[in-house]
C-alpha cells in the first residue's frame, strides 16, 4: 500500500516538473507550430464545446491540452485537472480530442495544445462564448394611433454577446432605425433601435416586425399589429329617383359611413340654405316628398368621430314635370320637306361652389341622372316642330310675292295675218279685222 502511494506521489512529481520544464522551454523559444493543428471554436452558452489538437508524422511525441490559465486539462489520455466537465473524446497518437459541457462565459479564452519536441510547439485555439439575447420587446411611445400622426416604436434586445443587430419592417418593407448599443457591467450588450414614421390609414391592422439578428439565435423577432383610429369615410347612395329629378317626385339618400372609431354621429345639412322642413331624416337616411325647384342646391352628409369629421355632396336640380302633349305634324300635297332637327341642351342652373376637399369623393349631381338614360322633353321638341313649320310657311308666301311682281311675256291679237306683208301698209290692210274690229281686240293676261 505504501509503495503504492509513493509511485503515486513520484508520477505527480515528474509530471509537474516535466510541465514546469516545458513551459519555461516555451517560453524561451517562440517557435511557430509547423506540426500541430488545431480550430477556433464558437459555443453558445450552456452547451458543449470540443477542442482538437492535431498532430501532423507525429514521431510519438507527447500532447497535452492546457486551459487559459496554463494548467494542464490532459497529459495524453490522463486528467490532471478535477473539472470534470472536461471529457476525453479521443486520444491517438495524432489527435488528443476534449469536450466542455455546459460552457459558461468563465470558460472563453485562448487554449493551448502543446507538442512535446525540441523545442516544444504549441497551437492556439480561441474558445468564444455567444450568450443570446433575451426575447426582444416592442413598445410604442402612443398608447392611441391617429391617422396623420407621428409614432415611435421601440425594439430591445438585451444581455447579449456579442452586441446584436435590429432591423425593422412594416408589412412588407423595411425600415430603417435608429440604434443605440450600451455595454453592461458584466460584459453584455443591450442594443435598442428606434423607429420613427408617419401613420396613415392604410396602416390599420398592418404589421410591424423587429427582427435580431445574432450568430447564437436565428429567426428571433417581436412582431405588433398597428390599430389605427382614422376619420370616417363617407358616401351617398341615391335609393330614388334613379333618373333625372322632376317635380312631384320624391327623392330619397343614403348616407354610408365607415371609420374607426364608427362615426358616432351622423347629420344631413344643405349648403347655404336650410333643409326643406318636411323632408324625413332617420340617422344615415333622406326622404323629401314632392319635389319641386325650390328644393335646388347642395345637400350634405357630414359623419363625425374622435378623429375628426368628413362628408360628401349631393348635387339636387328638380326638372319640369313631364308632358304628354303630342307631337304636332303638318302635311302638303305639294311638296314634301324633311328637315334636320337641332340639338338643344337642357338649361342648367348655376351651382353653388363645391367647398368639398380634395380627399372627399366628388359630389353627387342629379342632372346627370345619377347614370340613367336620359328622357326626351316631348314639348320642347312640339315647340321646335311648329317654328320650323311657321318659317316653312313664311318662305312660301315670300317666293310668291317675289313671282307675283316679276311677270313674263304677254301677246295681243292685234294684227294678225300681217306677218307676211312686204310693208307696213299692207299689213294693215292684211290684218284680221281690219280697223274695223278694233273693238274687238282682247288682251290675254298671263
Amino acid at each position: 500500500m505504501a509503495h503504492a502511494r509513493i509511485g503515486s506521489l513520484a508520477t505527480i512529481l515528474f509530471l509537474t516538473v516535466f510541465h514546469a520544464a516545458l513551459q519555461k522551454g516555451a517560453t524561451q523559444y517562440a517557435v511557430v507550430s509547423q506540426n500541430l493543428v488545431t480550430d477556433n471554436v464558437s459555443v453558445v452558452e450552456g452547451e458543449q464545446a470540443t477542442i482538437s489538437c492535431r498532430v501532423k508524422n507525429n514521431d510519438d511525441s507527447v500532447i497535452q491540452l492546457l486551459n487559459p490559465n496554463r494548467q494542464t486539462i490532459y497529459f495524453r489520455d490522463v486528467r490532471p485537472l478535477k473539472d470534470v466537465r472536461f471529457q476525453l473524446v479521443n486520444f491517438s497518437e495524432n489527435e488528443l480530442r476534449v469536450s466542455l459541457s455546459n460552457v459558461s462565459l468563465s470558460d472563453e479564452g485562448r487554449y493551448v495544445c502543446q507538442l512535446y519536441t525540441d523545442p516544444p510547439q504549441e497551437a492556439y485555439a480561441d474558445l468564444t462564448v455567444l450568450v443570446p439575447p433575451s426575447n426582444p420587446i416592442i413598445e410604442s411611445r402612443d398608447e392611441v394611433l391617429n391617422e396623420g400622426n407621428e409614432t415611435e416604436l421601440t425594439c430591445s434586445a438585451l444581455s447579449s454577446k456579442p452586441a446584436a443587430s435590429i432591423r425593422w419592417k412594416k408589412g412588407n418593407k423595411e425600415l430603417p432605425g435608429k440604434p443605440m448599443v450600451e455595454l453592461t457591467y458584466d460584459r453584455m450588450y443591450t442594443v435598442t433601435s428606434r423607429l420613427t414614421f408617419t401613420v396613415s390609414k392604410e396602416d390599420d391592422g398592418v404589421p410591424v416586425v423587429c427582427i435580431v439578428d445574432h450568430p447564437a439565435v436565428k429567426d428571433f423577432q417581436a412582431q405588433r399589429h398597428l390599430e389605427v383610429q382614422y376619420k370616417p369615410e363617407v358616401k351617398i347612395v341615391v335609393g330614388y329617383p334613379q333618373g333625372l329629378t322632376r317635380e312631384g317626385e320624391n327623392l330619397e339618400l343614403t348616407c354610408q359611413t365607415k371609420g374607426k372609431p364608427q362615426p358616432q354621429r351622423v347629420k344631413w345639412v344643405k349648403v347655404d340654405d336650410d333643409v326643406p322642413s318636411h323632408a324625413v331624416i332617420t340617422g344615415g337616411e333622406l326622404y323629401i316628398e314632392n319635389l319641386n325647384k325650390s328644393y335646388n342646391g347642395t345637400y350634405r352628409c357630414v359623419a363625425t368621430n374622435a378623429v375628426g369629421e368628413s362628408y360628401d355632396d349631393y348635387i339636387l336640380y328638380v326638372y319640369d314635370a313631364p308632358t304628354t302633349t303630342p307631337i304636332p305634324t303638318t302635311t302638303t300635297t305639294t311638296t314634301t320637306t324633311t328637315t334636320a332637327m337641332p340639338t338643344t341642351s337642357l338649361p342648367l342652373p348655376e351651382s353653388h361652389p363645391d367647398t368639398t376637399p380634395s380627399t372627399e369623393p366628388a359630389a353627387h349631381d342629379s342632372r346627370a341622372g345619377e347614370g340613367a338614360p336620359r328622357t326626351v322633353d316631348h314639348a320642347v321638341i312640339g315647340g321646335v316642330v311648329a317654328v320650323v313649320v311657321f318659317a316653312m310657311l313664311c318662305l312660301l308666301i315670300v317666293l310668291g310675292r317675289y313671282f307675283a311682281r316679276h311677270k313674263g311675256t304677254y301677246f295681243t291679237h292685234e294684227a294678225k295675218g300681217a306677218d307676211d306683208a312686204a310693208d307696213a301698209d299692207t299689213a294693215i290692210i292684211n290684218a284680221e279685222g281690219g280697223h274695223s274690229n278694233s273693238d274687238e281686240k282682247k288682251e290675254y293676261y298671263i
